[in-house]
């Protein structure tokens, strides 16, 4: 089964493990299910195409026309995910001392699609 465009038939592989996930919290949570081998997989398979995907995806009428291009996209996010863990941690972020990013609701992903009520942060 196809779920990627034919010009992109290589990366066929990821949409079979399961990275064309539609929200940042699914992509954060596959991120941190997976071995550092995987994620070097995923970085290693998708890094030289990334200026080809993003050229492609350029399009005005490209994005969400056609749900081969919307799990590209998805995958580009993915991408994105990836490429932080193995750029910054080497696809182990075992010595990460930041926010544990589960306690993260992007808007985007939030149910109502966004906060109710603005909420203000302050450092203490």
């Amino acid at each position: 089964m196809q779920r990627l465009p034919v010009k992109f038939s290589s990366l066929e592989p990821l949409a079979e493990e399961g990275w064309c996930l539609g929200t940042e919290q699914q992509r954060v949570a596959k991120r941190h299910q997976s071995s550092k081998l995987e994620l070097e997989r995923f970085y290693n398979l998708f890094a030289p195409l990334l200026e080809e995907v993003i050229d492609y995806l350029d399009g005005p009428d490209r994005i969400g026309s056609r749900e081969e291009d919307k799990r590209l996209e998805w995958l580009l996010c993915a991408m994105a995910e990836v490429s932080f863990s193995i750029e910054k941690f080497g696809g182990d972020e075992s010595s990460y001392e930041g926010i544990e990013a589960s306690r993260f609701v992007p808007v985007h992903d939030h149910p109502e699609g966004g906060l109710a009520v603005p909420v203000e942060y302050r450092s203490r």
